[in-house]
């Protein structure tokens, strides 16, 4: 998991190849004027969602892990709260294949961490997080990258 401001994401290239083409399409676009729905930038293997979630309380979020995608996860209006938990630590869940996910409810978080606009978080297939943990509604971009 990598927690950062906006301005550093370059810093963070090297770590996968596609990250080069998340970089040149936020130079390119204001996500905060992107349609809602999926953006398709590299076919699926690289692609950005622009979504509104409604907060939750850490109680109510639920874990969720992938198999094959990163997510870069940026609040764009608000701030925005995850539970970390490592895969290893999780416990055994059904994994749905065609969404990439396996979800794991009724799970405590060992650690919480915030971004407000202008921050992101990336969660990598070993971390498990739970998103959407807030106030009110949380407008963001959550970029799927095939890893």
């Amino acid at each position: 998991m990598v927690v950062d401001t906006l301005e550093n994401l370059e810093k963070y290239m090297s770590l996968n190849p596609l990250f080069t083409d998340v970089v040149k399409f936020m130079k390119e676009n204001d996500l905060n004027k992107l349609e809602a729905g999926k953006h398709f930038i590299k076919g699926k293997d690289l692609f950005v969602n622009i979504t509104t979630a409604h907060g939750k309380t850490e109680k109510e979020a639920t874990f969720e892990t992938h198999k094959n995608m990163l997510d870069i996860q940026i609040p764009l209006n608000n701030t925005e709260s995850y539970g970390y938990k490592p895969l290893a630590d999780l416990p055994v869940a059904e994994y749905n294949t065609e969404k990439d996910v396996t979800k794991y409810p009724d799970v405590a978080s060992e650690t919480v961490v915030t971004c407000k606009p202008g921050e992101f978080a990336i969660f990598w297939p070993q971390d498990g997080h739970k998103p959407c943990i807030g106030e009110d509604d949380i407008h963001k971009a959550i970029f799927k990258v095939r890893v």
